[in-house]
């Protein structure tokens, strides 16, 4: 069954932008989720942002960067709520009015 969230990465553009190694491919974007939740496990889909294939590998180290990891975090944060505000302006999460007890 195909994901809505991780599917909404397709085709957009990169929203983790690290300067320097941002390829500016779309065709390239997956939703990259958070590192920290364990061997084998991710965090939540909502804890993931749009990130081509040249910033993903930054991130999860699969290529040595120029920045520190706690740069690369605060990068990955800043996709993650660029990735939110879209995934809010569409559609696709929505905020429930609380219910009243």
């Amino acid at each position: 069954m195909a994901n809505p969230l991780r599917e909404s990465a397709r085709g957009k553009e990169c929203l983790v932008r690290i300067p320097y190694v941002c390829n500016g491919n779309s065709d390239t974007v997956v939703l990259a989720h958070l590192n920290g939740a364990g061997v084998a496990n991710k965090m939540h889909d909502l804890h993931g942002a749009f990130c081509c294939s040249s910033c993903h590998d930054q991130l999860d180290g699969r290529v040595k960067s120029l920045f520190s990891k706690d740069e690369l975090k605060l990068m990955h944060l800043e996709g993650i709520k660029r990735t939110q505000d879209y995934w809010l302006s569409t559609g696709h999460v929505t905020i429930q009015k609380p219910k009243k007890y």
